[in-house]
Parts: structure tokens; sequence; C-alpha cells
């Protein structure tokens, strides 16, 4: 396999970060101690939080940008396709229309915007990009055809400008969004690459092609179980949409950085791949897929946990991952504020991967204590990810944010 080809793959994502994992037993680490001695404490937390939400641990559902969506708006929105006749598989396009703008413009919004919605509630962060897009996504932003609003195209999608962006998001003066040229350029992109990619979005009727295409492409391939390294394919292909960063052969690879801490021997060794958004967006497809038609999705172990700001702060601020003191010196702007690092710098590189290995031990120890095998994408949402805000907020009640601030463009947290 050829290392651009590894490097995108899922595999390489758990094997590079453990790769990490491993120089911090010789020592080897450069911006990060561990004392593992926390680690019971974080699983006590993620273990509470979980019985907390899901008193029947058979009924937590897997983390997916669906559980950020208005329940009840949800719901209404299905049970109008329903009554309008619509066919399933046309149902899933949809709902894999909007799961992917509104994943593409999920990265951190910053600490002060907020959506406003028609019940008068004021929602930050992920939950509120997710009920803005599901609005914009009602109102056509996304759709070329004046009939069908609630649809996502090429035709839509090309025509978004930053002032559409702006409007649909409620950014104002006073209600900044980091990063919202970027998710505007995003979407731009994403029409490019839709129309790029015939195989994986073919165009049904000769419509404009769109996102939920892919179930076309996925349901030609099989009917009834879908393997995730198909799936995987499907939403690799996407790839030139994002911004460009490191490349191999002129292969755009992604969310991949190189680590310090890794030495590069001459074929890359020392890149690490994460793919989180790409990795975010298929934990949404699976349950979008499996809950529209009844189909599996085979092989999800392979997927990794999500290394950002909350699972990764979860770990810092119980004190397992502590940066050095003189990463601490480098990374703080003024004296008493936390320390703030771009996405590429290597202490939010090497962060990252270290996140991605300790979840993988944190479900192995929760499921111990609850004497109950769960899926990575359950402790994800029982879990780590609440588990991370509540100590964001009790650490730092002004605005809860990460203990570790990562600059944001839009497209990568």
């Amino acid at each position: 396999m050829l290392v651009q080809d590894y490097l995108r793959s899922l595999v390489a994502v758990r094997e590079r970060c453990m790769q990490v994992y491993e120089k911090s037993k010789e020592g080897g680490l450069k911006s990060f101690d561990i004392n593992e001695s926390a680690l019971s404490a974080i699983v006590d937390h993620v273990v509470y939080t979980t019985t907390r939400r899901f008193p029947d641990l058979s009924k937590i559902p897997p983390h997916s940008r669906l559980r950020h969506f208005d329940h009840q708006q949800f719901e209404a929105l299905r049970a109008r396709w329903k009554l309008d006749g619509i066919d399933r598989i046309e149902q899933a396009r949809r709902l894999i229309d909007l799961v992917v703008v509104s994943v593409l413009v999920d990265a951190g919004a910053g600490q002060v915007w907020k959506y406003a919605t028609e019940r008068g509630d004021k929602v930050g962060r992920s939950e509120g990009l997710a009920l803005a897009s599901f609005d914009m996504f009602l109102k056509g932003y996304f759709s070329s055809s004046p009939n069908v609003l609630d649809r996502v195209d090429v035709g839509g999608l090309g025509q978004i400008t930053i002032e559409r962006m702006t409007e649909g998001f409620q950014v104002t003066e006073t209600n900044q969004m980091i990063g919202l040229e970027g998710r505007s350029n995003l979407l731009k992109r994403l029409s490019e690459v839709l129309d790029s990619q015939p195989t994986y979005f073919p165009s049904v009727d000769n419509e404009p092609r769109r996102p939920g295409n892919m179930i076309d492409y996925l349901l030609n391939n099989s009917q009834k179980v879908i393997r995730i390294e198909t799936l995987w394919q499907v939403v690799m292909s996407l790839g030139a949409m994002w911004p460009a960063r490191v490349q191999i052969e002129g292969v755009q690879l992604g969310d991949v950085w190189p680590c310090a801490s890794l030495t590069d021997l001459g074929n890359h060794e020392n890149l690490v791949p994460f793919h989180k958004l790409s990795q975010w967006l298929t934990y949404s497809l699976i349950e979008s897929i499996e809950t529209s038609l009844d189909i599996k999705v085979e092989g999800v172990e392979l997927m990794t946990g999500l290394p950002e700001y909350r699972n990764g702060g979860l770990l810092v601020d119980y004190g397992l991952l502590t940066l050095k003191p003189e990463e601490v010196r480098r990374g703080t702007v003024q004296e008493g504020e936390l320390p703030v690092f771009e996405g590429s710098d290597p202490a939010i590189v090497e962060w990252r991967a270290l996140t991605v290995v300790y979840l993988d031990i944190i479900k192995q120890q929760v499921e111990e204590k609850l004497g109950q095998k769960l899926v990575l994408a359950q402790v994800l949402e029982g879990g780590t990810w609440t588990a991370g805000r509540e100590i964001a907020a009790k650490k730092r009640p002004g605005n809860g944010g990460p203990p570790i601030v990562i600059k944001s463009d839009g497209t990568i947290f």
C-alpha cells in the first residue's frame, strides 16, 4: 500500500497514535507529561455521566450529529417526509444531505457565538451550529430547487456566499463566529468535489448531484450490509475539499500532521492521521443509514475516538496529560491566560494522538466497571464528551472552554 493511501485509512489513525503513546512509555514525548494515576477518576466520571443519562445501558445511542438536532423538530421533519409520500431511499438521501452539511460546519465557533432559535433560546457551540444548519437546510440555503427546499445539491452549494452564511448563522458585530469564511469555502468546495466524483455520488434522474447520492452508490454494492471500509472510501473521496495541508505525490491527506515525537525515516513515518471531521461524519452517516433503511454497517470497531477538545480536554483537566512547563510558556501570550496553539502545532498533534489511545483505554475500563460491552460511539456519547464538558465548566465557569486553546479556521476542530 502506498504511504499516501495508508495515511488516509482508518487503520493508520490508531496505529500511528499508538506509536506516539509508546513514545510516552520511553519518556520520548516533546510536549506532555503523563500521570496515569488520574485515569481512575476519569473513568469514574464517564461511568457516572453514562449511567445518569442512560440508566438503561442497552439504550445508549451512538455519538452522532443526530444527537445535536432538536429532537421534536427532527422527528417532525421525518414524519412530514413520510406523510408527503417520499420513498425511503429519498428520505435517506435527504437525511444524508442534512448530516453532511451540518457536520462540515461543525468546527469550533468560538466562545462568543450563539444561535437564537425560534423559541428564543440562545445556543452556542456544536449544538448551536447543528440547530442553525438544520434551519438553513429547511429554508433551502443549500438547494437549487425552488420546489424542494429541504435537500442539498451542487447548485445550492455553489451559490453559497459569505453574506448568506452570515445571515444564516446570525453573525453580527456582537455575535462573532470564528472560521465563518472557512465554513463557507468548505461548502462551496463540496459542490465542486461532488461533481468530480460521479462514481460515489451518481446523479439520479438527471438531477444535480447531492451528498445523499452516496446511498445510491452504497446500495448498488450491497442491499443488506455495508462494510465500514466502503463507507470510508466514499467519505474520503471528499478529501479535495479540505484546505491544502500535507500532500504526498499530489494527494491531499486532510487531517494529517507531522508529530515532533516521531522520527521521519524517509517515508513519512512522522505523520499522524486523525481525520476527525471525516470520522465524525462517518459516525453520523452510520446512524443515518442504519435508521433510514434497516441496513447494517459492519466493521465500525475500526473507527477511533474523536481527538477534539472535549475528549482531549477531559484528559488534561483531570491531570492525566499535563503540558510541559516550557510548552506552557511557549503557548501563553499573556500571563494568567490559557496556552494557545495553532492546530498544526506539535503540542496539539501530540495531544490529539494521546487522546485517541486513551479513549480506547477508557472504553475498556468503562466496560469493566459497567459489566457491559459497548461500542466506542456509545462511550463517546455516554460518556467522554459530556464528562469533558462538565469538568471544563467546573474548572472554567466563565466560558467552559478547553484547557488548551486551539486556533480554529472552521475546518478541523
